[in-house]
């Protein structure tokens, strides 16, 4: 129940009043987007956590001047590989097998099938689907966040290509897939704080197959 109760109290902060984020409760909130799973288990993205104010305020006009950027404690940027590659699969099969210290025959057999198949698609159509497991820890660090009473802004609405442009994303192979800003609620100048989380009822959302 701790967690629904967590939830239920997070909700998408409108205004932020500047206050840092412990940086043990920022560590808790990575490690938890680090955990979570992904396609193949390659984790086909990077997380940039902006902290300077400077990066903030050239952020700020190009996701649509939202005060969340600039009052933010922390900013969470996830960067989504543009791209499958040979040296990208291989770098996360290698480090499984050296984490493991052993080689299997039927890991080695899907390394293949993977090289064989990611790299020989279209850049966009890899850079889509990798950007679909960015969300996965995208959504791990906004529950993570809220279990430890940090509030947070999702955001898709930003130019994209001008923040790959301001944090040189590009220039690693990466694009910019989501925002999250963190820190905490400013009570008094957020017209959503108050309001009646709304969300459809749960015989209209799941359906049950038996």
């Amino acid at each position: 129940m701790e967690l629904l109760d967590k939830l239920n109290w997070r909700y998408a902060a409108k205004a932020m009043n500047g206050e840092k984020i412990a940086e043990d409760k920022v560590e808790r909130i990575l490690e938890a987007a680090r955990l979570a799973p992904t396609s193949s288990g390659l984790q086909p993205f990077e997380i940039f956590v902006v902290k300077n104010q400077d990066v903030k305020e050239k952020i700020k006009p190009v996701a649509w001047n939202q005060s969340v950027v600039t009052d933010c404690s922390h900013l969470l940027v996830f960067a989504a590989w543009d791209t499958y590659t040979p040296e990208r699969i291989n770098y996360m099969f290698d480090l499984t097998n050296d984490i493991r210290g052993f080689k299997n025959e039927g890991w080695e057999d899907y390394r293949k099938m993977l090289l064989n198949s990611y790299p020989l698609k279209d850049a966009e159509e890899n850079f889509n689907h990798a950007a679909k497991q960015a969300y996965i820890a995208f959504a791990e660090a906004l529950t993570a966040a809220a279990f430890e009473g940090v509030d947070t802004t999702p955001m898709e609405g930003f130019d994209a290509d001008a923040v790959d442009q301001i944090l040189g994303l590009r220039e690693k192979g990466l694009r910019s897939a989501v925002l999250l800003p963190m820190g905490y609620r400013k009570d008094d100048a957020d017209w959503l704080v108050n309001l009646v989380k709304v969300r459809k009822p749960m015989e209209d959302l799941v359906t049950v197959i038996e």
